[in-house]
């Protein structure tokens, strides 16, 4: 049994929350870079461009790289042989975020409740998914997730019948009406089985995979090449304006179903696709 206090996971989750919204991880500038050497659209062309100096001056000035700096994502996988002391877990993450959001004088975006709207000024409480695993570890995944992209996501429940060109209509379909408002170019998760809400967790997770890490699964990874080049073929481009660069990655996460059930959810995110994670 291995102990961790609490502390220590607010004052890791406080850095987290002030780096990841100032630096994109090394996959999605890589991704970002490689879309501006391939695009074909003069104007795309130029949109990327300016990402990659906006990306650069957030980087150099640490300030955010979009002035959405979300609602925060909190991904726990937690070793079952780890005991917490010093208070209790959620508090200690809520804590975190609070710190991180005041002390990196990042926006604050969250409000106390869906109806009444007034604002919590200090973007808690984040939403928190917790795993259980082997082992003494504690991983932390923080992903601020920005709501221009957010509001584009969609789940489907769809049928058995309609089968994989099911689930390719229903990523295509969401990518077009999605159009300029995710503020392309995109970072797509797609969750596929499970139940009506584990497929929308696993669209969540899917975007905090690397882009350069194709699924395990044979024909996952064949859709997911597939899909990327018929969104990029879609014609919506950079910034909504015409151009291949329409997404720079598409992730897919599988999950046994039901014999009566195909759920499928998309999430969207633009190009500030942030996450990043640590190990205690």
């Amino acid at each position: 049994m291995r102990t961790i206090r609490t502390e220590e996971i607010t004052e890791n989750i406080k850095e987290m929350c002030m780096e990841v919204n100032i630096r994109l991880s090394e996959d999605v500038k890589s991704a970002l870079l490689s879309a501006k050497e391939k695009e074909e659209s003069a104007i795309g062309k130029q949109i990327l461009g300016q990402l990659e100096e906006n990306m650069e001056i957030a980087g150099e000035s640490k300030i955010p790289i979009c002035q959405d700096t979300g609602m925060t994502v909190v991904f726990l996988k937690i070793g079952q042989e780890v005991h917490m002391e010093g208070g209790f877990i959620e508090d200690a993450v809520n804590e975190g975020i609070r710190q991180g959001y005041r002390e990196g004088y990042l926006r604050k975006s969250v409000v106390g409740d869906p109806i009444l709207r007034e604002n919590t000024r200090d973007n808690t409480p984040g939403v928190i998914h917790y795993e259980i695993i082997p082992g003494d570890t504690l991983e932390i995944t923080v992903a601020p997730k920005g709501f221009g992209s957010e509001n584009m996501s969609r789940v489907f429940m769809l049928k058995p019948a309609d089968g994989i060109e099911g689930v390719k209509q229903a990523i295509l379909e969401t990518v077009e009406a999605a159009g300029p408002n995710a503020c392309p170019p995109m970072v797509i998760g797609v969750g596929i089985g499970g139940t009506f809400e584990k497929c929308a967790l696993m669209a969540k997770k899917a975007l905090t995979r690397e882009l350069n890490q194709y699924s395990p699964i044979p024909y996952v990874r064949e859709l997911e090449k597939e899909m990327l080049e018929k969104i990029n073929n879609l014609g919506i481009g950079p910034g909504g304006l015409g151009g291949r660069a329409t997404a720079i990655g598409l992730n897919i996460e599988t999950y046994p179903t039901h014999i009566a059930g195909l759920p499928v959810a998309i999430n969207i995110c633009c190009h500030v696709n942030r996450h990043i994670s640590r190990r205690l």
